[in-house]
């Protein structure tokens, strides 16, 4: 076999180099259009099988927030560990404010909540379009396309596209060409529109990424109805947007379908998620362990632990005990000593449940057969999980709890979004459970998320406009609150543009003892446990057939396969 390396190819992909037979080592290292630093190594067939072998997904870089909290004061930890990652710096202060006001019985008021929610919401109005138009999108740009699938670019330039009313865009060529890097349509657009969402964002954040408003006890800037209606007026505009955006990926992926059934299976994976829940119900969160099965099933989405597609639990506290993190190929030593067998709820923890783990990076030479990566290998009871807000979107929509019903209704089998009237006139979008799990409905997915968190920004301005003129304690943005001096351990259960963030937090003489984050990344990108379980990136690419004619075996699939995961290493390896 012989051994290709990447250089960049045709609009920024990946380009594979080789010659000789028809059996290829495919080396993305690094893997372009992803946050941080993952290289993907593969081996695949372009002749006879057309399929992809064995693969591994490395992070390739460590970064050490856990090491640096410890130490510190308590205080200091929401504003470190916000830098486990430069795009959802948000999610990680917010999760740790979470974790400190469990640890030290912090209940922060209705308004505080609202800011935190409304900062989340448009945390993956940022994302979002990044992911859709600026990572994964360019693989479905006309240059890449007419350069590896000449014969799809000729279909599409043939082919109506369904929703051309909404998104404006007459066939699907016109969508591939707008896709395209830097120039696009499309692409620019999403360029806009995340600057749009930042905008709101610091208005109550302060600055992005990373903010300084966020803390235990609700938020330490002034909100007020001049602030909420400067974000009302971005935040609307993602009403008519996020409608172009979910045309425009249901038309693709129809596309991808009809031309060649065999698009199902690229990055197919099973129907494992695991999500933690996003936004608080600003009257039911209170921050203690006892209460989080209630007031978690009150947010906007629902925590849930799916696993072959049934719904497991949507109490964090069972999500949160079923977690265990693998370091056998990981650049990790194994710990021990003193650990807690069960959480305040009697749930059993293993030793390897991350209040249990110890950091202990163990740096060595890359061997794909032993140690590979800077992640852990995240489990959830032995399983791999994915995790994203897709997994949101699948835990939500089978709970069928709904207790935010002003604008989204959980079916038991589909999400039905009312967007309410902007430019274009009010509608109904409907995102329903796929039939099949790949690269494809994870975009697509991904699309009707920008939708749901455009609607949980506008009600949490329409709530937090209430609040103002209303007044009174609940019109407060933080409650103060104290340290306290004897040990006290605490988790955070929250959420970003990716999904999965928790942050575990013990305290001694109001100093951190051992902090541990585990990010969205940290299951979906990472590599094998100590069962020789891939991870849920690694077991997608090795499912990929090799679809596309890519006459230059540029293995185009595998990476449509990849960036759907829109993986964050920087998450996973913080």
């Amino acid at each position: 076999m012989t051994t290709q390396t990447s250089r960049p190819g045709p609009d920024g992909y990946n380009e594979s180099t080789a010659t000789g037979a028809a059996a290829r080592n495919l080396r993305f290292d690094p893997v372009t259009r992803v946050s941080g630093d993952l290289a993907v190594h593969a081996s695949a067939d372009f002749g006879g099988s057309r399929r992809v072998g064995d693969a591994v997904a490395m992070a390739t870089t460590f970064r050490g927030y856990e090491i640096i909290c410890a130490g510190r004061d308590a205080r200091d930890a929401v504003f470190i560990s916000s830098r486990a990652c430069g795009v959802c710096g948000d999610a990680h202060s917010i999760c740790s404010a979470l974790a400190l006001e469990m640890a030290c019985g912090i209940q922060p008021p209705p308004m505080g909540i609202v800011a935190r929610n409304f900062l989340s919401a448009t945390e993956c109005l940022t994302d979002h379009p990044g992911h859709l138009f600026l990572r994964a999108g360019p693989d479905y740009s006309e240059p890449v396309v007419r350069h590896t699938s000449p014969e799809l670019w000729t279909r599409a330039e043939a082919t109506p596209a369904a929703g051309a009313a909404v998104h404006r865009f007459a066939r699907v060529s016109d969508i591939m060409t707008a896709l395209t890097r830097n120039r696009g349509r499309l692409y620019r657009e999403a360029l806009h529109m995340s600057r749009v969402a930042r905008e709101a964002n610091v208005v109550i954040g302060g600055k992005y990424p990373h903010p300084q408003t966020i803390t235990p006890g609700g938020v330490s800037s002034t909100v007020d109805t001049t602030d909420f209606n400067l974000v009302l007026l971005r935040a609307t505009k993602f009403l008519d947007y996020s409608r172009r955006v979910v045309a425009v990926w249901d038309d693709l992926t129809s596309y991808f379908y009809e031309a060649d059934g065999r698009f199902a299976a690229v990055g197919e994976g099973p129907k494992n998620f695991l999500d933690l829940g996003l936004w608080d119900d600003p009257l039911s969160y209170d921050g203690r362990f006892a209460n989080a099965a209630s007031w978690g099933e009150n947010r906007w989405s629902t925590p849930g632990a799916i696993v072959d597609g049934v719904l497991q639990s949507t109490d964090p506290r069972q999500i949160d005990a079923g977690v265990e993190e693998f370091v056998e190929h990981s650049f990790y030593e194994n710990w021990s000593g003193e650990s807690r067998s069960s959480d305040l709820h009697g749930n059993p923890l293993s030793q390897r449940h991350p209040s249990n783990k110890r950091t202990l990076p163990q740096p060595g030479s890359t061997d794909p057969g032993g140690r590979y990566s800077w992640s852990t290998a995240a489990r959830w009871q032995g399983h791999p999980m994915e995790t994203g807000a897709q997994a949101r979107m699948w835990a939500t929509a089978l709970a069928a709890q709904q207790p935010h019903g002003s604008f989204v209704e959980s079916t038991g089998r589909s999400l039905r979004m009312s967007m309410p009237k902007a430019q274009m006139p009010a509608t109904l979008l409907e995102w329903q459970i796929p039939q099949r799990w790949n690269a494809f409905e994870r975009n697509r997915a991904r699309a009707y998320a920008l939708a749901q968190a455009t609607l949980a920004a506008y009600e949490n301005v329409v709530i937090g406009l209430d609040l103002a003129r209303r007044g009174g304690p609940n019109a407060r943005i933080f409650n103060p609150y104290k340290i306290p001096k004897d040990g006290v351990t605490g988790a955070g259960y929250w959420g970003g543009a990716r999904g999965y963030v928790s942050h575990h937090v013990q305290l001694a003489d109001r100093v951190i003892e051992n902090y541990q984050i585990v990010g969205p990344s940290t299951f979906s990108g990472s590599p094998r446990d100590g069962a020789g379980r891939p991870g849920p990136c690694e077991a997608a690419v090795m499912a990929t057939p090799l679809v596309s004619s890519d006459p230059s075996q540029h293995g185009i699939d595998v990476l449509r396969a990849i960036r759907s995961f829109d993986l964050c290493m920087y998450c996973a390896t913080h």
